[in-house]
């Protein structure tokens, strides 16, 4: 994709909203590989609300550092909503952010897993209230860095018009 994501007007829009409303924010990525926190570390003042974040790939790590149920992530290969929700509750705690947000999916085909569309699930959590958690599509025959991408600008819009409701 041509996009540069941290050109993103919606970026901008993110900070202002963080800024203005004094919440913080921590992320918990898997799919993405690390991206959202790359974007959101870039934007100007981030300092001023962005704690950090950690990229789990598997789920085993996720078990490990963001209190996963192991087995329901083994069930599902830790690719369902329930996990982004539970993902994204661990990392604002774990953080001490006020919101914390997560993905977990596919942003490539895995046939020989069955793994034939590009999707991912994402949450929105305030403290243990979850704001928002949803299923996001990619594009199948995309490459990875570009569902990448698409997620991370998915996931920023939704977070934005949370934002915007508070």
């Amino acid at each position: 994709m041509e996009n540069d994501l941290t050109d993103n007007k919606n970026l901008a829009q993110l900070t202002e909203q963080m800024l203005k409303k004094k919440l913080t924010l921590a992320v918990a990525e898997s799919c993405t590989a690390g991206l959202i926190q790359n974007v959101i570390s870039q934007a100007e003042n981030a300092m001023g609300f962005f704690q950090g974040g950690i990229t789990a790939y598997n789920s085993a790590q996720k078990a490990i550092h963001l209190q996963v149920n192991p087995i329901a992530a083994e069930a599902c290969n830790a690719v369902s909503k329930q996990i982004a929700e539970q993902m994204a509750i661990a990392v604002s705690s774990k953080f001490n952010s006020e919101i914390g947000i997560s993905i977990t999916g596919y942003a490539r085909t895995v046939p020989a897993e069955g793994i034939n569309s590009c999707f991912a699930y994402i949450a929105i959590a305030a403290g243990e209230e979850i704001l928002l958690s949803k299923k996001i599509t990619g594009k199948t025959g995309a490459t990875l860095a570009d569902n990448q991408q698409i997620y991370t600008e998915k996931l920023l819009h939704n977070l934005i018009s949370i934002l915007n409701k508070m």
